[in-house]
């Protein structure tokens, strides 16, 4: 068990971050190592403690549909397949300490292209100390960082296109929500409870943190001033870390209510809606439940596919869909907006 002692000090700089980088490298994780027969996972903290236990149900239809598209586009064979194990490890610069509350996934991206050779190269030596010899893509980003940085970014970019941008809207609004329950509790009983109330492996008590699955010290003098608290949608049994001074110490712990991200909408009544927008407008929203082609939403609709195109792109313009690229295809996904609308038609 590692304890993190807090002073007055310390307390005043705990706060609430939600990182996009923190949900790439915890999904690529939990997909990566979901076998699919099995259900089984690897996770692990910082440190390198690996732990095997079941994927949620929850989130099988994420990894369900996600899966082939990584897979296609080769990305389980690539950067972040060397860098993010199945257990242990995961190299630090992946998750630079967020000047703001809710950094875009571009500035994350930005600060890691930025990340210092010599941090990169100590987290990459660790890696192999844990994981055993870099292969040669990784032996190349270690010689040299600045030209394969942007390699890595681009192939960080494309994950998340494919992988957490249809799916953003819902998720994000989970994280702010947790943070906003949180950032209530520690109004109304103070940032002790909060901490306690973070995770069965975290527990604060006579002003430590007490991390009761991680083995490895944990100093405060060795850990930076504060603490970060980052809200992720596919964390496991453990909660990583990253301990990386002069920055605050970072804590990943899983945010409340992510189970409802992957469970379908209810879209009945929305007769209402449908006198807004039209019928076909309403009927491609409803769809969209589950991110989906133009192609897919004219089989299950019966519209054309040019008549679902043209609906999409008024949709598009309104702001209530989203496009992302998935190869040669273009997946669309309902924005926050159209999640408002849809949920208020249906409970008028």
């Amino acid at each position: 068990m590692a304890e993190l002692a807090f002073s007055a000090g310390d307390l005043a700089q705990v706060r609430f971050v939600v990182s996009p980088m923190w949900q790439v490298v915890t999904s690529f994780r939990l997909l990566s190592n979901h076998t699919g027969h099995t259900g089984h996972t690897g996770h692990s903290d910082q440190a390198g403690h690996a732990d095997r236990t079941s994927v949620s149900p929850a989130h099988r239809p994420w990894i369900e549909q996600v899966r082939p598209r990584v897979a296609a586009a080769g990305l389980h064979r690539g950067w972040l397949a060397g860098l993010i194990p199945p257990a242990g490890f995961c190299p630090y610069f992946l998750n630079p300490a967020p000047t703001g509350a809710a950094p875009t996934l571009a500035m994350e991206l930005a600060a890691v292209r930025n990340a210092s050779a010599d941090r990169l190269r100590r987290d990459l030596d660790h890696l192999a100390h844990h994981q055993g010899p870099l292969d040669a893509r990784l032996r190349s980003l270690h010689h040299d960082p600045d030209t394969r940085l942007a390699r890595l970014t681009e192939e960080i970019h494309t994950y998340w296109e494919l992988a957490l941008a249809p799916y953003w809207a819902r998720i994000r609004a989970a994280l702010d929500t947790d943070v906003f329950h949180r950032a209530h509790q520690v109004a109304e009983h103070g940032a002790g409870h909060v901490l306690n109330d973070l995770h069965t492996a975290v527990r604060w008590d006579d002003g430590k943190l007490h991390l009761t699955r991680r083995s490895r010290p944990l100093s405060r003098t060795a850990a930076g001033p504060g603490l970060l608290l980052v809200p992720s949608a596919f964390t496991g049994p453990r909660v990583p870390t990253r301990v990386a001074p002069p920055e605050p110490p970072q804590l990943v712990y899983p945010a409340r209510g992510t189970a409802s991200i992957w469970t379908p909408r209810p879209t009945t009544g929305t007769d209402a809606l449908a006198a807004v927008l039209g019928r076909s407008r309403t009927s491609l929203l409803s769809e969209l439940d589950t991110p989906a082609s133009t192609t897919q939403l004219a089989h299950r609709t019966g519209l054309s596919s040019a008549a679902v195109s043209h609906y999409l792109t008024a949709l598009r313009d309104a702001g209530l869909v989203s496009a992302h690229r998935a190869g040669r295809s273009v997946l669309y996904a309902r924005t926050a907006a159209a999640e408002t609308l849809l949920e208020a038609a249906t409970n008028a």
